[in-house]
């Protein structure tokens, strides 16, 4: 194992996720950050010439649609419905 996790970094670690580890815990954190550092050291040994970066593992495409009005101005129609407007706009009781 290169990567040695310390102390400091661990307790550091705890106080970013608000937990309170015991002192098992603290231990069991280390072993494993320092495996996850061992396993991301040892993707940096493949061979990546040629490879093209990527954002998805799937090809992505736009899959919105076109922003097209598909209905008028409606407004009269609307507010034909309304008890009362004033301005082109709905007159409500007032609240408090």
């Amino acid at each position: 194992m290169a990567n040695i996790i310390s102390d400091e970094t661990i307790e550091y670690v705890g106080i970013l996720a608000k937990l309170e580890l015991s002192e098992e815990e603290k231990e069991q954190a280390k072993k494993d950050m320092g495996r996850m550092l061992d396993y991301i050291d040892k993707l940096g040994e493949l061979d990546t010439t040629g490879v093209e970066p990527m954002s998805h593992v799937f090809p992505v495409q736009n899959v919105f649609r076109e922003d097209v009005v598909t209905n008028g101005d409606t407004r009269e129609q609307l507010l034909s419905n309304a008890p009362q407007e004033k301005d082109g706009m709905f007159m409500v009781p007032r609240t408090f």
